[in-house]
């Protein structure tokens, strides 16, 4: 009986002990595994997740192929065109900068091929873009160049050479505005400086019309591929000259009158008129145009006038 007893406990704790020693020897080598890992996987330290890995040389050729093309190759451009309220100006905006950083002046205006060479800011690309036939001025603004023709010219023909000549010089990387000293008069037909930055020496009043025009009014004129410059302020009368698209355009009257002067004078009481300001040469042209308007009315009756394609009349 006791011999039974003794046989049937030592039965009962074999299935306990080979249980035991399974689980010991799984923990043995999971141990075991895991070094194994431990030791084909060094362990990163601190300062070696913030080094940034680099290529080695023949790994170049090849992310260069993923990556794109190297800081040496040509510079890819997309040229956007936009239509501007005067027919015969141009806006165009490339994926590029066109003055420079921290230019002085927000445009440049080269109406002659010779102010495209003469200081303070000669332009290659102005130059090549005044020798296209048709065209009678470039315009540079922050980021985009605004081409005017002449009004018997055509489109179609001058527009495929502007872009090849704007591509050109963009890829190319070629400067687009030099910089050189002033000699004499200024080249091109703009200041050497904003002329609606700040000035401690102005009053109170010019200080606003400054502000107002820089802020409201000058966005407005960019988008249709010009700008404005402050002349000053007299008698009530602010003194403005209008540039790029709009220095030409048969809408700028309406630009100044129901634009520029409702703003100004409904923000400041102390603006009564608005005048667009003409320099000395296109005083003459003017004064000879309306002297060739009066001989027409003389030859052809009083209701004929000089249109942009010819004489008009009854």
């Amino acid at each position: 009986m006791l011999r039974r007893a003794i046989l049937q406990t030592r039965q009962a704790m074999q299935p306990l002990n080979a249980v035991e020693s399974r689980s010991a020897q799984s923990a043995v080598f999971g141990s075991y595994r895991s070094v194994h890992r431990s030791a084909r996987l060094p362990a990163i330290t601190a300062s070696e997740t913030r080094h940034r890995p680099t290529l080695r040389p023949h790994q170049m050729s090849a992310a260069s192929r993923v990556n794109g093309p190297s800081p040496n190759s040509k510079r890819s451009i997309f040229i956007q065109t936009e239509n501007t309220p005067n027919p015969d100006a141009l806006k165009f905006i490339p994926n590029h900068r066109v003055l420079p950083e921290n230019f002085p002046i927000t445009f440049l205006e080269y109406l002659s091929p010779r102010s495209t060479l003469a200081p303070p800011h000669p332009s290659p690309l102005a130059a090549n873009l005044l020798n296209v036939e048709g065209v009678s001025s470039v315009f540079y603004g922050p980021d985009f160049i605004t081409v005017t023709k002449s009004s018997d010219a055509n489109w179609a023909h001058i527009k495929p050479e502007v872009f090849s000549l704007i591509t050109q010089a963009v890829t190319s990387g070629e400067t687009i505005v030099n910089s050189v000293a002033k000699t004499g008069e200024d080249g091109q037909d703009s200041g050497e400086q904003d002329s609606l930055a700040y000035n401690e020496e102005d009053d109170e009043v010019i200080g606003m019309i400054k502000e107002l025009l820089d802020t409201r009014i000058r966005p407005a004129i960019q988008e249709d591929g010009g700008d404005i410059e402050f002349r000053g302020f007299e008698n009530g009368v602010v003194l403005l000259k209008l540039r790029g698209a709009c220095r030409t355009c048969d809408s700028s009257t309406v630009t100044l009158r129901n634009g520029i002067e409702s703003m100004l004078m409904h923000y400041i009481e102390e603006v009564q008129g608005v005048e667009q300001v003409m320099d000395a040469e296109e005083e003459i042209s003017m004064h000879e145009f309306a002297k060739f308007e009066e001989k027409l009315r003389q030859q052809k009756g009083p209701q004929a006038t000089a249109g942009a394609g010819g004489l008009d009349s009854p």
